[in-house]
């Protein structure tokens, strides 16, 4: 995830808690979807939808939060 900022994004983590916040949440929602997706932790359709729209939500976060941080 941002990798082309990955400088940026560790600066961030250290020194913004809401940025360290949103990508705790965003790695959190990640091992799940992925647990459900391989089968690991198989769970209904409807809320594995909602769990990858709350990631992307994370991750619109966390990249609103770094695209401000750059102005």
């Amino acid at each position: 995830m941002f990798e082309n900022r990955q400088d940026k994004m560790e600066k961030l983590m250290k020194e913004n808690d809401e940025f360290l916040r949103y990508f705790n949440k965003h790695q959190e929602l990640d091992k799940i979807v992925t647990a459900a997706e391989i089968g690991v932790a198989p769970m209904e359709d409807l809320a594995l939808i909602k769990l990858k729209k709350e990631k992307l939500w994370a991750k619109d976060q966390l990249a609103r939060i770094m695209d401000a941080s750059m102005s």
